[in-house]
């Protein structure tokens, strides 16, 4: 996540712009409720995660907002171009103040215990997990309340934005265990991948276009006039089609993103990660254009969860990307991916701590 995360802070947005942006972007498929909750409770959400030590760019005292593709206003908050690392880094020391916290680090979850299987409408409830330790043996995790917070698929995918951990594990897991799953056939293109033979999933973010970054074709022609009247801030899906179909049309291997009219000192301060990286490649994005191809970036579908989080599995919740909350509809509005991890995190936090109070811990 390089972008940031998408939030009505400032005195001249409103939730019912950034409400209509989403339903907009989400092609008619969205479940209003959660797009409400999402976009209602985002703003204190995120004052919550500045108090906990993530630190936002900012500008005279105010964050420093951005613009994205479908957004009608500048109400992204950002740290640098490297927003996710942030989120990270102050979550993990968060996490590692508390000393009930562990980690099992290099550990991967294969499947989850039920009390009896296969889950059926009379019910059966999550116990836990099996999991694959870093030394080779299985252990189990029992717990009174398991949390997917897998991720995506986007590796199924010749070119992604997601790391190679990002396989569809949970889904599966959820799956098996029979959770109802949803709306996998709407995955999210990002527009602007880095295209380059030694390049590995490197996102070039949408924020360049936010600040006035233009797509042209080889030949320097722009062509996202020719699909939406947003051109370049249309939403994803518009701008990665119409990549593809101008790719399909000319032969081309990729198209361009350009940010030469910008100048070096404001590239190298505004977007430093992606600066470096596209000069590790020998791109200077300050005098040449950086070419991009569309990637796989987000399942917009997944495990069914309620407005809590909560899955039809009980004692199982679904966190984030790899959960459906009806939030995306066939299409997410960029920066609204960590927003809906803040919210549902903790809106799960709240009903998870009334069922713990109720339960016993498994045998």
């Amino acid at each position: 996540a390089q972008g940031g995360i998408a939030g009505v802070l400032s005195p001249t947005d409103t939730f019912d712009s950034h409400i209509d942006d989403t339903l907009v972007a989400g092609a008619g498929l969205c479940h209003r409720d959660a797009v409400e909750v999402t976009v209602r409770e985002g703003p204190a959400r995120l004052k919550e995660l500045v108090a906990l030590g993530a630190a936002f760019d900012q500008r005279s005292g105010e964050f420093d907002l951005t613009r994205e593709g479908g957004h009608s206003a500048r109400r992204i908050i950002h740290a640098g171009d490297i927003t996710g690392r942030e989120v990270q880094r102050a979550l993990l020391a968060a996490c590692d103040a508390q000393p009930h916290i562990t980690f099992f680090q290099n550990t991967a979850a294969i499947d989850l215990i039920l009390d009896r299987r296969p889950h059926t409408p009379a019910g059966s409830r999550c116990l836990g997990t099996y999991a694959l330790m870093e030394d080779g043996s299985i252990e189990r995790f029992l717990s009174k309340v398991t949390v997917l917070a897998t991720g995506g698929a986007g590796k199924v995918y010749l070119y992604t934005s997601n790391p190679d951990v990002a396989t569809g594990d949970g889904v599966a897991m959820a799956y098996r265990a029979g959770a109802k799953v949803a709306n996998m056939e709407f995955y999210q293109f990002h527009p602007t991948c880095l295209y380059h033979p030694e390049a590995k999933s490197f996102l070039i973010s949408e924020a360049l276009r936010g600040e006035g970054g233009k797509l042209r074709l080889k030949g320097g022609q722009t062509f996202m006039d020719r699909y939406h009247p947003m051109k370049d801030l249309a939403p994803r899906d518009v701008v990665a089609r119409a990549i593809d179909a101008e790719l399909k049309r000319t032969g081309n291997d990729c198209v361009y993103l350009d940010m030469t009219h910008l100048g070096r000192a404001y590239l190298t301060e505004r977007f430093p990660n992606i600066y470096a990286t596209c000069k590790a490649f020998n791109i200077d994005m300050a005098v040449q254009p950086i070419p991009v191809v569309p990637a796989a970036h987000y399942q917009c579908g997944g495990v069914v969860t309620d407005l809590h989080g909560r899955t039809n599995i009980p004692g199982l919740y679904a966190i984030g990307e790899v959960s459906c909350t009806g939030l995306h509809g066939a299409n997410r509005l960029a920066s609204n991916s960590l927003l809906e991890g803040l919210v549902f995190g903790h809106r799960a936090v709240q009903v998870a701590a009334e069922e713990l109070a109720s339960l016993t811990l498994p045998k």
